[in-house]
């Protein structure tokens, strides 16, 4: 039997493929940029909307337990994030690079810094880990994007 850990090592780099591929396929595919850059902000904002939904399991198993974060506090960042996903594909590009930067950076911070008592240890590490992949995509089609359109 796969261990949680191991399990969740392995979607987690698997989720980072699309956004690998999305950033250099701009670069490899010049003349499909326009699809490439929207199915990438697609799958950004399906990724940022699912790792907001964690948030509500954890909310609603609070109700008679002491932690750091009340229900409402954990329920309202979950719907922020969601809202900021689908908010950010109604965006201009130029718009959606700043948004999906800041909220995957945020969604990280949230989690290191008010809901650090939810996760086990392997689990910030693993998110650092795929934060930081994540962001570099996003700074990557922003610095494709920048270069090709100018700031």
């Amino acid at each position: 039997m796969i261990s949680v850990a191991r399990l969740a090592v392995f979607v987690g780099l698997a989720g980072l493929v699309p956004f690998v591929l999305g950033a250099a396929g701009l670069f490899l595919m010049p003349a499909s940029s326009v699809s490439i850059l929207a199915w990438f902000y697609l799958y950004s904002a399906g990724i940022l909307a699912f790792m907001a939904g964690i948030y509500w399991p954890i909310a609603m198993q609070l109700e008679h337990r002491t932690y750091p974060q009340s229900p409402l506090v954990t329920m309202l960042l979950s719907q922020l994030f969601f809202v900021a996903a689908g908010l950010g594909l109604l965006l201009q590009t130029p718009h959606k690079i700043l948004l999906y930067s800041l909220a995957f950076l945020l969604l990280y911070l949230v989690d290191v810094r008010w809901m650090r008592a939810y996760w086990p240890g392997w689990y910030l590490k693993l998110r650092l880990c795929l934060t930081t992949v994540v962001v570099a995509c996003q700074l990557t089609v922003a610095g494709w994007f920048f270069l090709l359109h100018g700031a």
